[in-house]
């Protein structure tokens, strides 16, 4: 079917052509743009690790139309001015749709609330993200807050009491086979635990980063089944690999870090049965002298935004593990609807952010190829199978990658 486009939005999905101007794709899948949750674009503060330009032309190439910014810049948006200087920023310099995230508490400190009221109108939630609100009282005034400005709480869920000294990888067979000091998994699932106590109590929307574990998985499947306002989201990296899979590189070294087999397994599990809502990618470069450390000394954080659906397509479609449906959800609609963003749908009168899929491109990742400034990937040198051949954002095409010979601009 032809699928026309007028001022960025969807006019016809079998219009005619004349006096039109025709992109010809053949044997491409066209869905809704993707959408990350969980990206962290560096600017202000950190622009040598990433720009916002240079992080959305990496979601462009990724085939995303949007993305969710953390907060964990310099100054953090914790109250409307700091705010305002990011948001100056993605207006200026973004490629695509950039939703950012509130701080919950000030700095990111978990001392004090950051100012909610006054950010709320300007981004998707509040996130602490790379730090877990330790207070629980903390917590519960946020969540209170957050209900009522009808705002989720982002939640990075981290006990840091039961965190091991200078840990390296996940606390498992492998750490201790090789001398490795292990992240306890209750360290995640725990603070999940009491969170989610906390929403049965407050009734506020809540949304689990980079969910990791399988005790994770059984709870918010069962707070779900409650009723609750629970939703989570986890990485390509953990939908693919594990411990077993790692090698002492900074590459590999992100948290939550890659765990188990076990753990893996119960997140495809929970990706197959809606547990699992969404698939973010956590991308979050940093520097070749940050990364260069091994698994003791590096920073935490990989980039992912240009290699997760060829992962995920190759690793998991293809194989027959999961259904190229339940990925799409994952990226393209369940984000949408868990924080209220247009799109998602290929209908009339719907915005024309889409993303183009080739679904016979051979290829190897290559991160000298990346746009994004960070090349910190586990997946180097990974052979795939598919690509994004093009993304169009407000009607506009933000990237393209047409190099099949019949397929033409």
């Amino acid at each position: 079917m032809d699928l026309a486009i007028d001022q960025g939005r969807i006019v016809s999905v079998s219009s005619s052509r004349e006096n039109a101007s025709v992109i010809e794709l053949h044997n491409c899948l066209i869905v809704p743009g993707f959408v990350d949750v969980h990206v962290h674009l560096r600017e202000p503060g950190f622009s040598y690790k990433e720009t916002i330009y240079s992080g959305t032309a990496a979601a462009a190439a990724g085939g995303y139309t949007a993305v969710c910014a953390m907060p964990n810049l310099k100054p953090v948006p914790d109250n409307a001015d700091a705010l305002g200087l990011q948001l100056d920023l993605i207006r200026k310099n973004a490629k695509v749709r950039v939703y950012p995230y509130g701080a919950i508490t000030q700095g990111e400190k978990g001392e004090e609330l950051a100012e909610l009221a006054e950010m709320a109108s300007d981004v998707a939630g509040f996130s602490d993200d790379g730090r877990g609100v330790q207070s629980r009282e903390l917590m519960r005034q946020a969540m209170l807050l957050a209900k009522q400005l009808d705002k989720p709480i982002v939640a990075h869920c981290e006990d840091e009491s039961l965190l091991t000294k200078g840990w390296a990888i996940h606390d498992g067979e492998f750490a201790r086979r090789n001398s490795f000091p292990g992240n306890d998994p209750a360290s995640e699932w725990k603070q999940v635990e009491r969170d989610i106590a906390l929403v049965r109590e407050t009734g506020c929307r809540y949304h689990v980063c980079h969910v990791s574990t399988k005790e994770s998985v059984a709870l918010i499947r069962a707070a779900k089944a409650e009723g609750l306002p629970v939703t989570c989201e986890t990485g390509p990296h953990y939908l693919v690999m594990c411990d077993e899979d790692l090698l002492d590189e900074g590459r590999f070294k992100m948290n939550p870090p890659i765990r188990s087999a076990e753990d893996r397994d119960a997140l495809v599990a929970g990706l197959l049965d809606g547990t699992v809502d969404c698939i973010a990618t956590d991308h979050a470069p940093h520097s070749a002298e940050e990364k260069s450390k091994g698994l003791r000394g590096s920073l935490n954080g990989i980039v992912g935004l240009e290699t997760a659906f060829p992962i995920l397509y190759t690793n998991l479609v293809e194989t027959g593990i999961v259904p190229l449906e339940t990925v799409l959800n994952a990226l393209c609609v369940n984000p949408r609807k868990i924080f209220g963003l247009p799109g998602g749908s290929l209908e009339e009168a719907q915005i024309a952010d889409l993303t183009v899929l080739d679904l016979n491109r051979p290829h190897s990742i290559n991160s000298a190829d990346f746009r994004s400034l960070g090349r910190a990937t586990p997946f180097d040198g990974w052979g795939v199978s598919a690509a994004v051949a093009m993304t169009i954002c407000g009607g506009e095409i933000v990237y393209h990658d047409l190099n099949r010979q019949e397929d033409t601009l």
